[in-house]
């Protein structure tokens, strides 16, 4: 994707992108949104690091009510970020690595393969979906 900026006579640089999709940004803000929370940021975190968490693991590691966490996590499970597995009465939840997968496509959806990268300070956030 080539940039070309022009100038006009308010020495403003005017750049000649293409809009952005207006469901790509709905779809994209509506995952960032859910993830701004602190208590849906860490359950995404603990989910990271293991297979599945039953629900009262998680009340013990956020130190947080039942009602409370089941909120969060009914929120995440509507926008198919996680997913439920019942087993009995007990309730145990992972990830759903393709909804992430498909905010990162919506992301990168229209930048060429090899510039598929966004920088924030020391950081570097590439894509490669070709990648495993």
């Amino acid at each position: 994707m080539m940039i070309s900026p022009t100038t006009h006579d308010s020495d403003v640089v005017a750049l000649d992108l293409p809009a952005a999709p207006e469901q790509v940004v709905q779809d994209l803000v509506q995952v960032f949104k859910l993830l701004a929370d602190e208590t849906r940021l860490r359950i995404l975190f603990y989910l990271t690091r293991t297979k599945e968490l039953h629900v009262r693991a998680l009340c013990d590691l956020l130190e947080q009510s039942q009602p409370a966490v089941s909120h969060h996590l009914a929120l995440m499970r509507a926008a198919e970020l996680i997913e439920l597995r019942r087993e009995g009465k007990h309730n145990f939840y992972r990830l759903v690595p393709q909804r992430f997968e498909q905010s990162l496509d919506l992301l990168f959806a229209n930048i060429p393969h090899d510039e598929r990268r966004i920088r924030f300070e020391k950081y570097l956030l590439s894509f490669d979906p070709a990648r495993k």
